[in-house]
């Protein structure tokens, strides 16, 4: 059973700085695709960044709005995913989603084709 388990939310002034942490559980890291989405209140989620495990040799997508603020890395030894989050916005306001699954490059954005989501954590920017 893979469980993804998000941490490191929580409320920060605009300017500030978070890192979001998902512990992945019985994940192979082959060709996976670990990603981190968002979603505000009334509004669609949407993907922030993912990065590809070991078949994919790190490679990392980020969305337009977060290019140069965040960075997604991962620890294989932890089995943790992690997303640094810096020059924090309001409109970064949202609760952050980690999920996992067998995505092609071209699709990780695509929220239905990851198998495995986390419960997500709150982030807030005021």
């Amino acid at each position: 059973h893979v469980q993804l388990v998000e941490s490191g939310g929580g409320s920060v002034q605009a300017g500030g700085s978070l890192r979001l942490s998902c512990a992945t559980s019985r994940i192979t890291y082959s060709n996976y695709c670990v990603a981190w989405f968002r979603q505000a209140p009334g509004k669609e989620r949407e993907a922030v960044a993912a990065i590809r495990t070991a078949g994919g040799n790190g490679v990392r997508y980020y969305a337009d709005s977060v290019k140069g603020r965040f960075t997604i890395s991962h620890n294989y030894a932890t089995s943790t995913v992690y997303l640094q989050m810096n020059s924090l916005k309001p409109k970064d306001t949202a609760k952050y989603y980690c999920a996992a699954g067998g995505v092609s490059g071209g699709r990780w954005s695509t929220a239905g084709e990851y198998n495995y989501w986390g419960q997500g954590t709150q982030v807030t920017v005021s």
